[in-house]
C-alpha cells in the first residue's frame, strides 16, 4: 500500500516537472483591455510574453462591443490586464463568454491596473442626472506617466505569479521602465540630484515646482536642473483649458493646467446647443484659447466650438497606437506635450 502511494506521488511529481518544463518553453499569453497596458506588458515581459489588446488606440474604451473574437483571446490568456474600475463595463460579458476561471478578478491571472493609484475626481453624490458617472473615481489613469509607473509594477507582479522563475527579470524591467519615465518626466540631471521617488512624491502632492524654486544646490536653484516633459510643459503651466471629456484630470494635475469646462455637459452626454453656448461664453470670460480632445470624439464639434472663440483645437490620440507615429507610452506623452506647446504658443 505504501509502495503504491509513493508510486502515485512520483508520477504526480514527474508530471508536474514535465508540465513546468513545457510551460517554460512557452510565452505567457497576455491579454489587456487598453493598448497602453499591452505596451507596458511587452516592455516588462520582453521575449517571455505574447501580448494582445482589445481596445484600439483610436477607440473610446467606454464603448466596446464584446465580440466572440475577443472572448477567444481571453479564453486562452494566462494573464488579463484591465483597469479594474468602471471604465471597461463590457469586460464581465467577455469574461462569461471566455469561461477562463484563472483570469477572473481575484485569481492568479487577473491584474487590476489601478491598484495603488490615488484616484481623483471621486463623486460626492451618485445620481442618474450626472451622466456616465464613475462611482470609484476617474478611471482614465493612463493620462499620467506617474500612474504608468504603478501600472508597470502591477503588471510585473502579475507576470511573476504566472512565471515565478522569471520574477527577477520582470522586476528589473519594471524598474527600467520606471527609471525611463522619471528621466523623461523630470530630466536626467534632476533625477540624479533628488531621485525619482522623491520627485514623484513632490509631483503627486502638487509641491514639485514650489520646492524646486525655493531650494538650491551648490548655489544653483534646483528648478534650473528641471528637464524632460515637466520643463517643456512649463510653457503652458497655469493656463486654462477646455477638454471634450473629463478624461485628462491626472495629466492636467501633473502639468498644472486648469480645466474650466468640458464639451460634454456630463460624462457620456452629447453637448446640447444650450450647453455649447454656455461653454463658449465661459471660454470668452476666462480667455481660454485651447480645447483638448481625444481623436475618437467628433472633430467637427470640437472645431466648431474652437472657431466660435478663436481657439485652437488640439485633437490627439488618447492611447498608444492612436496615430501611426505613437508606438510607445513615451511617444504618447511626447505627442501631447508637443501639440499643447504649439497650441498655447499661437
Amino acid at each position: 500500500m505504501i509502495k503504491n502511494k509513493w508510486f502515485v506521488w512520483s508520477i504526480i511529481t514527474a508530471l508536474a516537472f514535465v508540465t513546468n518544463l513545457a510551460f517554460a518553453g512557452q510565452k505567457i499569453k497576455v491579454v489587456t483591455t487598453l493598448p497602453d497596458y499591452a505596451y507596458i506588458a511587452d516592455y516588462i515581459g520582453g521575449d517571455k510574453v505574447e501580448t494582445y489588446h482589445i481596445v484600439s488606440g483610436d477607440q473610446d474604451a467606454h464603448f466596446v462591443r464584446p465580440k466572440p473574437s475577443y472572448a477567444m483571446l481571453m479564453k486562452h490568456a494566462d494573464l488579463f490586464v484591465t483597469t479594474g474600475l468602471d471604465l471597461e463595463l463590457w469586460v464581465p460579458s467577455l469574461m462569461d463568454m471566455a469561461n477562463n476561471p484563472k483570469i477572473r478578478s481575484g485569481q492568479i491571472g487577473y491584474v487590476a491596473a489601478y491598484d495603488g493609484i490615488d484616484l481623483l475626481d471621486k463623486p460626492s453624490a451618485l445620481t442618474r442626472s450626472e451622466g456616465g458617472l464613475h462611482i470609484y473615481g476617474n478611471p482614465h489613469i493612463t493620462s499620467s506617466p506617474l500612474n504608468d509607473k504603478v501600472i508597470a509594477d502591477n503588471i510585473a507582479i502579475g507576470l511573476a505569479k504566472i512565471s515565478p522563475q522569471d520574477a527577477s527579470f520582470f522586476a528589473a524591467n519594471s524598474k527600467r521602465f520606471k527609471d525611463e519615465i522619471d528621466t523623461r518626466l523630470f530630466g536626467d540631471e534632476l533625477v540624479k540630484l533628488i531621485g525619482g521617488k522623491m520627485l514623484t512624491k513632490l509631483a503627486l502632492s502638487g509641491n514639485l515646482i514650489p520646492f524646486l524654486q525655493a531650494k538650491e544646490y551648490k548655489n544653483k536653484k534646483l528648478f534650473d536642473s528641471l528637464g524632460g516633459w515637466m520643463k517643456e510643459a512649463m510653457s503652458f503651466r497655469g493656463q486654462k483649458i477646455v477638454t471634450y471629456h473629463k478624461g485628462w484630470i491626472y495629466f492636467l494635475n501633473l502639468f498644472g493646467l486648469e480645466e474650466i469646462g468640458n464639451v460634454e455637459p456630463k460624462p457620456g452626454i452629447p453637448p446640447s446647443p444650450k450647453h455649447v453656448e454656455e461653454l463658449v461664453n465661459k471660454m470668452r470670460e476666462n480667455n481660454v484659447h485651447v480645447i483638448l480632445s481625444a481623436n475618437y470624439f467628433s472633430a467637427d464639434k470640437v472645431n466648431r466650438i474652437a472657431t466660435k472663440v478663436g481657439a485652437k483645437a488640439v485633437i490627439v490620440p488618447f492611447y498608444v497606437g492612436g496615430v501611426p507615429e505613437v508606438k510607445t507610452t513615451f511617444d504618447l506623452y511626447d505627442y501631447w506635450i508637443t501639440h499643447l506647446k504649439e497650441a498655447f504658443s499661437n
